[in-house]
């Protein structure tokens, strides 16, 4: 007998595109929970994005589109068809959860939005995520990773070096935080549910999620002259036990050690520098009433400089000093501790196995689920029609009129999109 997943029995319906939506989706697949992911027949725009983002693009090895929707059935339904609406209805009907990063104007257009909703099916939980939240002046901005939770939020604007460009970005970091703070929202909200039979409306936006990721500094920053103001330099450190050096072979490790004083007189041995302790100079409170930190920076910078990445590794592992080498993604990918802690998991494709991430949540008593690909686009359309009770000559009527579509009507288009053929 197979074991009961802890979220076995709650049924998601997902109407969402991109990233953060599917990444909520795909926490409550990761438990057992049965996803319907429903696409228009353009598809999941994330389905088409592999050659911009340095691998295939081939519809049977996305490797970003399976992070985001292993797991889950995937149906093509034409909303703007009346009968489309209805067959939406019908999954909500029995559902516990709707998800949706559609602008709030284009559901109340449709009909989708909370409130009419919620007269229809009081029990449904209805978790919505936006660029810039549901009220406010801009609340009808497009929003995106990149704008809304990384050049809004402040975080773009303070994660550079003095006379440099803002960092280069990569996409998801704000998507899959902002998918994670919806999938706990709805989680309470279930809860709710389950507990007195009425749902809630569960919101999230990439803004508020970029803000309270960076929330002690942003607060920090209403005590004017206190800190430095951005952009700053690695060279000014306000803690320059938190800070990163370049080691002898171009390596940067990143040190972090936010008690200085407590560190200091193990660490300064270590960096032989030992005549420096017990120097009131160096404490941090003089480093800061001083201005002495561009100073003592330099001269962590000297030691540094005198050793190799591996060098210093061992030193600093040894003496249990806080620290990581700056590391690129190869070298993620061949981590030990990140294979151990089961980040990853390697996966067959046409091209050879690949290593999957896997989400950060792990149960001690409950087995995860082994990867799967995602639904080709509309591969499980017939199926999910049919167990809502259509009959065949149904369903062959609502396929020719195009209120539903199947993969067999891309596969041929697609597969060309992808250099298959």
């Amino acid at each position: 007998m197979s074991e009961r997943k802890p979220l076995e029995g709650v049924k998601v319906i997902e109407m969402s595109t991109f990233i953060a939506v599917p990444t909520t989706a795909r926490f409550f697949a990761e438990f057992g929970a049965d996803i319907i992911k429903i696409e228009p027949a353009s598809g999941d725009l994330v389905r088409f994005n592999g050659v911009s983002e340095g691998h295939l693009g081939s519809p049977y090895e996305n490797t970003t589109f399976d992070l985001e929707n292993a797991h889950k059935k995937g149906v093509v339904i034409n909303l703007k068809d009346p009968q489309g609406i209805e067959i939406l209805f019908k999954l909500l009907s029995d559902a516990d959860i709707f998800l949706t990063n559609w602008r709030p104007q284009a559901l109340a257009k449709l009909g989708l939005d909370y409130e009419a909703l919620r007269d229809k099916f009081p029990k449904l939980v209805y978790g919505a995520l936006t660029g810039y939240g549901e009220t406010g002046p801009d609340k009808d901005l497009p929003g995106y990773d990149f704008t809304a939770f990384w050049g809004r939020s402040g975080l773009l604007g303070s994660l550079y070096q003095e006379d440099s460009a803002p960092n280069n970005l990569i996409p998801g970091v704000g998507d899959h935080s902002a998918g994670m703070n919806l999938a706990a929202g709805c989680m309470v909200a279930l809860y709710k549910a389950q507990a007195t039979g009425v749902g809630d409306k569960v919101e999230v936006n990439l803004l508020h999620s970029g803000i309270f990721a960076q929330a002690i500094f942003i607060q920090a920053a209403q005590y004017k002259g206190m800190g430095q103001t951005y952009p700053t330099s690695r060279k000014r450190a306000d803690n320059p036990f938190n800070n990163i050096y370049r080691t002898k072979d171009g390596r940067w490790i990143q040190l972090s050690m936010p008690p200085f004083d407590v560190f200091y007189p193990k660490f300064m041995p270590l960096i032989d520098r030992a005549d420096l302790v017990g120097n009131d100079r160096y404490k941090i409170d003089s480093i800061m009433q001083n201005h002495l930190n561009e100073e003592f920076v330099s001269i962590i910078d000297e030691q540094f400089a005198k050793k190799t990445a591996a060098e210093w590794t061992n030193i600093l592992t040894e003496n249990d000093i806080p620290f990581a080498v700056c590391a690129v993604w190869e070298e993620v990918l061949e981590d030990k501790q990140a294979w151990a802690i089961n980040a990853f998991e390697s996966v067959d494709y046409p091209t050879g196995k690949r290593a999957m991430v896997r989400q950060p949540i792990s149960l001690v008593g409950t087995d995860h689920l082994p990867y799967e690909k995602a639904p080709l686009l509309g591969a499980d359309s017939e199926g999910v029609l049919k167990s809502l009770g259509y009959t065949d000559e149904q369903l062959a009527d609502m396929h020719t009129r195009g209120v539903f579509n199947t993969w067999g009507d891309f596969k041929e288009k697609i597969e060309k999109r992808g250099g298959l053929k």
